[in-house]
């Protein structure tokens, strides 16, 4: 095999080649200088290979361009199977925050959840240590049923708080402007419930056209369907779902304040004549009774004006958003139907499913590109143009790599 020096002028190109009378080429590659001290780092000879030459034949730029397309065929094989299983709770675009893989939906703060489930236990811990056991007659008796109704106000609260309060889906399409086709795109449209004209107005965040009485809740960042409100204390919507069980609650924990309270005071009063002594003495003797009473009393009138405004509610069928906005003073409330009719729309209608199967599985077109796809698709697509360039099969060469 013939042997060709390099020339000073091709070492800029870093490569010459010549052709050789046998025909066979041979091409001498140097690098140019590598660090920052001018030291050049040993050539490369890379020869085509003769016939019948037993070296390792391969293309270099195919070779890495082969290792590139290869890894991601094997992610595109093994990481995707644990994509498509992908539950859709685990990539929804809200702020909620999901327990039992998806089967409890909660608000993004849980901080008020935690505070209103941690009165309700020490409420109910004081009474049963310190009034409940103090009563002479049928103590057990009264401690049991303020056991019962606890687990009643407990249960009420996990309902309304971890149940779907009625979602509305996202749309995954395009834009609104991209589907009307106009430059301002429309912002509302109007339907007729009842023979009133109601407006459905257009959700930029979640690209639907809101339903009646629907809203967008800027804490959890989902439109619900009939929304009421945003509960602080349960830390959660209010909507078409969870209603009902968020009248439950507020009743079942009226009940059970006004129950610690009626023995408290009670206990206030014995222990008051018993001693002889005023208040002063049974903040001395009993701090732990008049604190509960004190709170009692405070919880009732809070729950008590509360459940007295949606009983009000009720009997109008009107949501606490529609009331705040006073949405039925031009117009009438098309979803009036009767005080006995409404009533019976809130309490005894069965409850329609979730519009959201927050289990179901979603596939890799929904998720978000993990960083190392994007760098795969990224060189492969800049390898593209190393394709092009590639040696041709027929002219696939042997790299020989310097020893030190």
């Amino acid at each position: 095999m013939a042997s060709i020096n390099q020339s000073q002028e091709a070492s800029s190109n870093g490569a010459e080649a010549t052709l050789s009378n046998d025909g066979k080429i041979e091409r001498t590659l140097s690098q140019r200088d590598s660090d920052l001290e001018g030291a050049k780092s040993p050539e490369l000879e890379i020869k085509v290979a003769g016939e019948g030459e037993k070296s390792q034949i391969f293309s270099c730029d195919k070779y890495f361009l082969g290792i590139k397309r290869l890894y991601k065929d094997q992610w595109l094989r093994y990481g995707c199977d644990d994509m498509e299983r992908t539950r859709s709770y685990q990539v929804w675009p809200g702020k909620n925050v999901f327990f039992f893989r998806g089967r409890l939906i909660c608000g993004p703060d849980p901080r008020g959840l935690l505070l209103t489930a941690f009165s309700i236990i020490i409420s109910s811990w004081i009474f049963a240590v310190y009034i409940g056991d103090d009563i002479s007659k049928h103590s057990d008796l009264i401690i049991t049923f303020c056991v019962i109704l606890t687990v009643i106000v407990l249960v009420n609260l996990i309902m309304v708080s971890t149940i779907d309060p009625g979602i509305i889906p996202r749309n995954n399409k395009p834009s609104m402007e991209e589907e009307v086709g106009t430059s301002h795109g429309i912002r509302k449209k109007m339907v007729t419930v009842n023979g009133v004209e109601v407006k459905m107005k257009y959700c930029q965040i979640c690209r639907i056209f809101r339903p009646p009485r629907s809203c967008h809740c800027a804490i959890c960042d989902n439109c619900v369907e009939k929304f009421d409100h945003h509960c602080p204390w349960v830390g959660q919507c209010i909507g078409l779902r969870n209603y009902r069980f968020y009248l439950m609650f507020v009743s079942s924990a009226l009940i059970f304040f006004l129950y610690i309270f009626a023995f408290s005071c009670r206990r206030i009063n014995q222990r008051m004549s018993q001693t002889g002594t005023g208040l002063f003495g049974v903040v001395r003797n009993c701090p732990e009774t008049l604190a509960l009473a004190s709170f009692s009393f405070a919880a009732i009138w809070f729950l008590g004006g509360l459940a007295s405004f949606h009983v009000y509610l009720i009997t109008l069928n009107q949501t606490a958003y529609e009331n705040f906005r006073q949405r039925y003073i031009s117009s009438p409330n098309p979803y009036d139907q009767g005080r006995l009719s409404n009533i019976k729309e809130v309490l005894f209608v069965p409850l329609p499913p979730s519009r959201v199967d927050f289990r179901a599985e979603v596939t890799p077109r929904f998720h978000a590109k993990p960083a190392i796809l994007e760098n795969i698709e990224a060189n492969t697509s800049r390898s593209r143009e190393d394709d092009a360039k590639a040696v041709p099969d027929e002219h696939l060469i042997a790299v020989d790599f310097p020893q030190k």
